[in-house]
């Protein structure tokens, strides 16, 4: 890897964290580490060496527990867990559900914002 691509690398400020609290946090974040990823044309130890300070809240307790019992492992690897564990039939049924029952109500729901949301929730099942 180049030095001069290296130092155009965001800082870790600006890389997507990860609470695993959200409905689509883990997406959010896959996408987000792939793009970073494939721009600067990071390896894999340049990513997940990052991963204890990008997890946070519930994701990084969890992050720990595998991190102590399966030792350093590939963004590959990582990626399949995380997609594991929030991406679960649990997950999808809650996004199908939200989705079903959510009706636009033009009193109370802006467009704009209840449109994006049910795209997001057709988007990820």
């Amino acid at each position: 890897m180049g030095q001069a691509l290296l130092k155009e690398v965001p800082k870790l400020k600006e890389w997507p964290h990860f609470s695993g609290e959200e409905e689509y946090d883990h997406m959010e974040f896959i996408k987000g580490i792939y793009m970073i990823k494939e721009d600067f044309k990071l390896p894999d130890i340049l990513v997940t060496a990052r991963f204890n300070t990008l997890f946070t809240k519930s994701a990084h307790r969890w992050y720990i527990r595998l991190r102590q019992a399966h030792g350093h492992q590939s963004w590959t690897w990582w990626k399949t867990q995380i997609i594991n564990k929030w991406a679960n039939d649990s997950w999808r049924f809650k996004v199908e559900t939200a989705f079903e029952s959510t009706k636009f109500n033009s009193d109370k729901d802006k467009y704009l914002p209840w449109f994006c949301q049910q795209k997001d929730r057709l988007t990820a099942l």
